[in-house]
């Protein structure tokens, strides 16, 4: 009854409403409480008689968010559905409003589309309706925190049914949207518009997915550039298209990804790792072409130039290369390893093996952690454990994976009980002491259980050192756990 008497008031005036920003904010709380009938009305007004007033609304940074509220609404008609189990004449009606104007919009989204994709909030738009058509949706953008630190992890997808109508629209509004291509790798909006695309296309329309990259691809490798250079070189390194390109990368199946490599990127791979741009598809193509022999080809490659990685600062890509190596490629793990050995200048004299886990965790060369100015050196200098960053942590859990770690295992074993107090309680080091001691075997868990008696009680009353001592007790045998509850106890 509320919702009905709000919506009531506001028919009439509804873009006048979504166009402001309290009446905005009121809407999109409405509207998901609202009936498919009620939120075609709203939509239907929004739009006009002929649909041409949505580019206004779906452009204005108020009435932008109303339109992606009312679309996403589309994703409810199935489960309203099932709910009732005999479904009227009179609620079928009132879900093809709703399709009808969904429809309209994207009519119109297709009439205007370089407009669109390139406007800041109508880009929002048409990204929310790529989504509806295709029939999948992530959670909105309302429910972001503000301040909140962005993770580089893909918004979770919720799958629903779609009418017939959107799997047709759905081609229609690509078709479209391709027919502005040029767009996509000049303008970082128009471009975070065709990720949607085809992420959203590869969900749920696998072959159409196929056919976009290999446009777009074949797009991008066909523009000028300097003799004897593939013009893909110049894309990876500009801030808006390496994003679309970083997305093709993930996306691309077995035979594109060696094109990509063998026509164009053969022989630039360091080169691109240290550009602070090109870097990040480079970490893409190491990724996906781990399940590949491909993969081998990248590794000769990049190991030649793992100390001018380091020395940049581009740790992801090193990172990456150690977990592809640590997913699929055990004949070049023992590779890596001694290649990270001698970048961190740990691997003669052999006494400095030891050292070689704070050194990875740091990522600090042995004299620079030691404050050691000799090349030689009989005693190993005692330095309390400190500087873990989030990238060595990541690089040392992804060594941990790897078939031979018998040397991190050792160098762990020399650490001091304060020491293995600190890694369990700082942020990053606590990934990497679970990560050791999960996954070694009895004997191993047992002898750094033993350097870790005393240090219970402290590790249980902290807020990360407890999380490490709770999958220590989830994977130790009958014996350990005994000793771990007599100290606790």
């Amino acid at each position: 009854m509320f919702v009905e008497n709000v919506l009531t008031e506001v028919k009439g005036k509804a873009a006048l409403v979504a166009m402001d920003r309290t009446g905005s904010i009121t809407l999109q709380r409405l509207l998901p409480l609202s009936s498919p009938d009620q939120v075609g009305a709203v939509l239907a007004e929004l739009g006009g008689e002929s649909g041409s007033e949505f580019k206004t609304v779906s452009c204005d940074r108020c009435g932008g968010h109303v339109v992606e509220s009312a679309v996403r609404q589309m994703s409810r008609m199935e489960s309203s559905q099932k709910e009732s189990s005999a479904t009227t004449e009179e609620e079928e009606e009132s879900c093809g409003v709703l399709e009808a104007q969904v429809l309209s919009l994207s009519q119109v989204v297709r009439d205007n589309s370089a407009e669109f994709i390139k406007h800041v909030h109508g880009s929002h738009v048409v990204r929310t309706l790529l989504h509806v058509l295709a029939g999948c949706l992530g959670p909105p953008r309302t429910e972001a925190r503000p301040g909140a630190k962005e993770r580089n992890v893909a918004p979770q997808l919720t799958d629903f049914e779609i009418p017939t109508s959107f799997w047709y629209e759905l081609k229609s509004l690509t078709e479209s949207l391709m027919d502005n291509i040029n767009l996509s790798v000049t303008d970082a909006v128009a471009s975070a518009v065709f990720q949607t695309m085809l992420t959203a296309c590869h969900r749920k329309r696998p072959k159409l997915c196929k056919q976009l990259l290999k446009l777009i691809v074949e797009y991008m490798t066909s523009r000028n550039a300097a003799p004897g250079v593939s013009p893909l070189l110049v894309f990876l390194k500009d801030q808006a298209s390496s994003r679309l390109i970083e997305t093709i990368i993930q996306l691309s199946h077995k035979s594109l990804l060696r094109d990509l490599y063998k026509n164009h990127l053969k022989g630039q791979l360091v080169d691109l790792a240290l550009h602070p741009i090109a870097n990040f598809p480079i970490q893409r193509l190491t990724a996906a072409s781990a399940k590949y022999k491909l993969f081998l080809r990248l590794f000769d490659e990049l190991i030649q130039g793992v100390e001018a990685i380091l020395a940049t600062g581009h740790m992801g890509v090193i990172v990456q290369l150690a977990e592809s190596c640590a997913e699929s490629e055990k004949e070049k793990q023992e590779e890596l390893m001694q290649c990270l050995l001698r970048a961190f200048h740990c691997a003669e004299p052999g006494s400095r093996h030891v050292s070689c886990l704070p050194l990875f965790m740091s990522l600090l060369t042995y004299e620079v952690y030691y404050h050691s100015d000799t090349a030689e050196g009989t005693t190993q200098p005692e330095v309390p454990l400190s500087s873990i960053c989030y990238h060595g942590s990541r690089l040392v859990q992804a060594l941990a994976r790897f078939k031979e770690r018998s040397l991190l295992l050792s160098s762990l074993r020399t650490l001091t009980p304060a020491d293995l107090l600190t890694l369990a309680s700082d942020p990053s080091g606590s990934h990497v002491l679970q990560a050791l001691i999960t996954t070694s075997s009895d004997k191993g868990r047992g002898k750094i259980l033993k350097r870790l008696e005393g240090q219970y009680v402290q590790m249980a009353c902290s807020r990360l050192g407890s999380r490490v001592l709770e999958a220590v007790w989830n994977s130790a045998s009958v014996s350990q756990r005994q000793s771990i509850a007599q100290e606790l106890g």
